[in-house]
């Protein structure tokens, strides 16, 4: 387990994160672009690698190789978190100037809930060893899933119940005003001055829901591979820091890795079974760094398979593209010659 001094120091680097994010990168509102987009993606994943190199001089080889399988597999499984954030945005029509906000204030509540959720896990695990079964064979599940069911595309925003509750029990704008969670405006019944939600404020909520919604996949994953909170809890935490910077180039390329979902259900599938290896084999089969040198071999293969397989099929989308813009033509002169023969 790490000390409290380890803990202070993790939370000194957030913290400092997120003040260099907001208060100077991103201090104006502006539409961030792809170069922005993986320029800080990268550099959250280099200070991810950096922490996982102390976290290894620190606590030993076992825990380093911990933090980074757990990071990676975060990292992996929020990529449809990604996508459904973006049907947030797009829903409640949020301009891209603004989305930064949004996500970013959606990784201050991400502080605290994957905290109380990680922690309320660890305890049961700790209390009850048998859950880690419950939890392996829902990986299990979970990643046969992924494989051969196809899931549906449409995600049905209008009727999430957490937007009706809100949309009943308070004012909300039907407009933007800025970057405001909040503004004051005077309610049409009591001519009072009332708090009104902006279209902000909802997507946050609805984002912050999302996310909690995609833990149930990913808290388990990591706590099947250990149970330790503060490696679980930093790996979380770096790659949804990563992610969320990473949204704005993800988020016009998913296409090109649908196909990442067949190595994200194998890997689901190997920490499961190596759960139960581990309780009925010794000495364990799958050391940290045997499971680290699984997890990126198998997640390298699935990023470089959906490139190429998704290349080969918009090469094919444009070739018949153009075959039909060449049959088109030749109709088309077709008929200008058999007007012209009349």
């Amino acid at each position: 387990m790490a000390p409290l001094w380890m803990w202070a120091v993790f939370f000194v680097v957030v913290f400092a994160l997120l003040v260099f994010d907001l208060g100077i990168l991103n201090k104006n509102d502006h539409e961030m672009g792809i170069r922005e987009s993986l320029r800080m993606s990268a550099g959250y994943a280099f200070l991810a690698v950096l922490f996982g190199g102390w976290v290894w001089y620190e606590l030993g080889p076992q825990q380093g190789s911990l933090f980074y399988t757990g990071y990676l597999v975060e990292q992996s499984l929020s990529l449809d978190n990604i996508f459904v954030i973006s049907l947030v945005l797009n829903y409640f029509m949020i301009p891209r100037q603004y989305q930064h906000r949004v996500l970013f204030w959606g990784i201050i509540g991400v502080l605290a809930l994957r905290g109380l959720m990680i922690g309320l896990g660890a305890s049961i695990v700790a209390e009850v060893h048998q859950v880690l079964y419950f939890f392996a064979a829902f990986l299990v599940y979970t990643g046969a899933k992924m494989m051969f069911i196809e899931e549906d595309e449409e995600q049905d925003i209008e009727n999430n119940a957490v937007l009706k509750f809100f949309k009943k029990r308070v004012h909300v704008t039907p407009q933007i005003h800025g970057n405001a969670f909040f503004v004051m405006q005077t309610d049409p019944e009591t001519q009072k001055p009332a708090r009104y939600f902006t279209p902000l404020m909802l997507a946050l909520i609805v984002v912050e829901c999302v996310d909690l919604i995609f833990a149930v996949d990913s808290i388990p994953a990591v706590l099947s591979i250990t149970q330790d909170t503060f490696i679980v809890y930093t790996s979380n935490l770096f790659a949804i820091m990563g992610l969320r910077s990473l949204y704005f180039t993800l988020s016009v390329m998913l296409d090109r890795f649908k196909y990442l979902k067949y190595s994200l259900s194998l890997v689901l599938v190997f920490i499961g079974a190596k759960v139960f290896a581990n309780g009925f084999i010794e000495p364990d089969p799958f050391p940290p760094v045997t499971s680290l040198l699984v997890t990126v071999g198998l997640l390298a293969g699935g990023v470089l398979f959906s490139l190429h397989r998704t290349k080969a099929e918009l090469r094919k989308e444009v070739e018949e593209h153009g075959a039909a813009e060449k049959r088109e033509d030749k109709e088309d002169k077709k008929d200008d010659e058999d007007a012209d023969a009349a």
